[in-house]
C-alpha cells in the first residue's frame, strides 16, 4: 500500500509558479513599506512558552504548538510526572518552547531585548510564517504567512495614520485600490458596555459576543447577551443594534479621518477585534473581492510593558497575506525573459557554448536554465512554461554566444 506523502494537515507545498507569485506579492508589499520608512526585522520561529501563554495572545494561546523539553530536562519532567500518584501529565510541564502563533508577541519581546539599539520611535516590518494548531478548513491553515508593520514608541495619532496610509499604498500597488478600512476605538466600546450595564470584569466576554455580529446578526447577539448577562443588558443591546449611527465620526477618531480621508476609512461602532491586548484604535481591512477581512490591527500600549516593566506605546496592522494572494493576479504583469537552453548533445563544446550563452543572458537580466534535449521536447517546454519560462533556444556547436542563438517564444505552438 502506498504511503501518505501529503504535507501535514493544514500545511501546504507551493509549486514554483505559486512560490514565485507569493514572493513577488511579498516583494511589492515590502518595497512600499520600506519606502514609508519601515525597517525589516526577523525573530525566531520559537519563543519561550511562558511568553507565548502570558495572557496577551487571547484564544490564540490555546492554539500554540508546544515543543517538548529535550534530553535531561525532558527525562526529569517525565520522572517528576511519574511520581505524582497517577495524576495526568500537563502538557506544559513537558514543554518549554512554542511555535509563534502571531508576530506581535515576538515583536514586543524583540523590542524589549534590543531596545537600546533601536530608534526612539521604531517602525518595523515583519513578514514570516506563523503556526496555529486549529482545525484546518478552507482558507484556514495551520501554517500561514503574516505580513505586519508596527510602530513602537509613538503614542500619537500620527502612528495610526502612518500604518493606515502605508497599508492602503501597499494594497494599491497590488491592484487592490478599492479596499476600505473599518475603524473603531476600544474606549468607545468600553463606554458602550458601561451604558449597556456590563460589569468591567465581563467586558471581554461581552466583546466576544458583539464580535459575532456579522455571523449571527443582531438577534443572535442579543440572544447570547441575554444568556450571558440577563434581560436588561440584552434589551439595551437590542435597542443599540437597531439604532446604530455610523455617520458621525467620534472626536477620538477624527484625526485619522481628517488625514487619511473618509473615502477609504469607515467608522464602525460594532468593530471589536478579538485580541484582548488592544487598548485604543482598532482597524479591519475589507475588500469587495474577499468574503472575509483581508487585514487588521490596532493599538496595544500595555503589551511591551509586560516585558520591560514600563509601558511603551505600540500600534500595528497586519495584511492578510494568504487572502491577498487569492485576490491578486500578476499573470499579465510578468516581465523579463526566462529562457530554456536545450543542449543538442553533451559534447564538451556544446556544454561550453551553453554555459557562455547562459552567462550572457544572465548579464542581460534574463533567467537562463540548461536542459539536455529530451525525446519529447514539447512535454518539457509545456511543463516549464507553466512554471513561468517564456522562451527556449537550441544550443549546438555553432551557437557560440547569445547573439548566435535563436530564441523562440513559448506562447503558442512549441517545436
Amino acid at each position: 500500500m502506498a504511503k501518505d506523502v501529503n504535507a501535514p494537515r493544514g500545511m501546504r507545498d507551493f509549486l514554483p509558479a505559486d512560490k514565485a507569485k507569493r514572493e513577488r506579492i511579498l516583494g511589492v508589499i515590502k518595497d512600499v513599506y520600506r519606502a514609508h520608512g519601515f525597517q525589516e526585522i526577523e525573530t525566531p520561529a520559537l519563543e519561550n512558552l511562558d511568553r507565548l501563554t502570558s495572557g496577551q495572545g487571547g484564544d490564540n494561546e490555546k492554539l500554540a504548538f508546544r515543543v517538548m523539553k529535550r534530553g535531561a530536562e525532558l527525562d526529569s519532567a517525565l520522572a517528576g510526572a511519574s511520581n505524582d500518584a497517577g495524576e495526568s501529565v500537563a502538557a506544559d510541564n513537558l514543554a518549554d518552547l512554542g511555535l509563534r502563533f502571531d508576530l506581535t508577541v515576538p515583536l514586543t519581546r524583540f523590542y524589549a531585548t534590543n531596545r537600546n539599539e533601536l530608534p526612539a520611535v521604531f517602525k518595523a516590518i515583519q513578514a514570516a510564517p506563523v503556526w496555529r494548531a486549529e482545525r484546518p478548513q478552507k482558507g484556514r491553515y495551520r501554517q500561514f504567512v503574516q505580513c505586519d508593520i508596527d510602530i513602537i514608541g509613538d503614542g500619537s495619532a500620527l502612528a495610526e495614520i502612518e500604518l493606515l496610509t502605508a497599508s492602503l499604498a501597499a494594497l494599491n500597488a497590488l491592484g487592490l485600490g478599492h479596499a476600505v478600512i473599518r475603524v473603531n476605538h476600544r474606549e468607545l466600546l468600553a463606554s458602550l458596555l458601561e451604558e449597556l450595564g456590563v460589569a468591567v470584569a465581563d467586558r471581554g466576554a461581552a466583546m466576544i459576543i458583539i464580535d459575532k455580529l456579522d455571523k449571527i446578526a443582531a438577534d443572535g447577539v442579543a440572544a447570547e447577551l441575554r444568556t450571558a448577562f440577563g434581560d436588561a443588558v440584552a434589551d439595551r443591546a437590542a435597542v443599540w443594534l437597531a439604532n446604530i449611527d455610523a455617520s458621525n465620526v467620534p472626536q477620538i477618531l477624527q484625526p485619522l479621518f481628517a488625514a487619511v480621508g473618509s473615502e477609504q476609512l469607515r467608522f464602525d461602532p460594532t468593530l471589536v477585534r478579538g485580541m484582548g491586548y488592544y487598548t485604543g484604535a482598532i482597524f479591519e481591512i475589507e475588500h469587495a473581492g474577499s468574503g472575509s477581512a483581508i487585514g487588521g490591527g490596532g493599538r496595544y500600549d500595555g503589551m511591551v510593558g509586560r516585558w520591560l516593566g514600563t509601558d511603551v506605546p505600540a500600534v500595528g496592522i497586519s495584511i492578510g497575506f494568504e487572502r491577498i494572494v487569492d485576490l491578486v493576479d500578476f499573470e499579465s504583469k510578468d516581465s523579463g525573459r526566462a529562457v530554456i537552453l536545450v543542449l543538442e548533445s553533451n559534447e564538451p563544446g556544446v556544454v561550453q557554448n551553453a554555459l557562455a550563452i547562459q552567462r550572457d543572458l544572465i548579464a542581460q537580466g534574463a533567467v537562463a536554465r540548461l536542459e539536455q534535449a529530451p525525446k519529447r521536447l514539447n512535454l518539457l517546454l509545456d511543463s516549464l512554461a507553466a512554471s513561468g519560462f517564456t522562451h527556449f533556444g537550441r544550443v549546438t556547436l555553432d551557437t557560440v554566444n547569445a547573439a548566435a542563438i535563436e530564441l523562440k517564444s513559448l506562447v503558442g505552438p512549441s517545436n
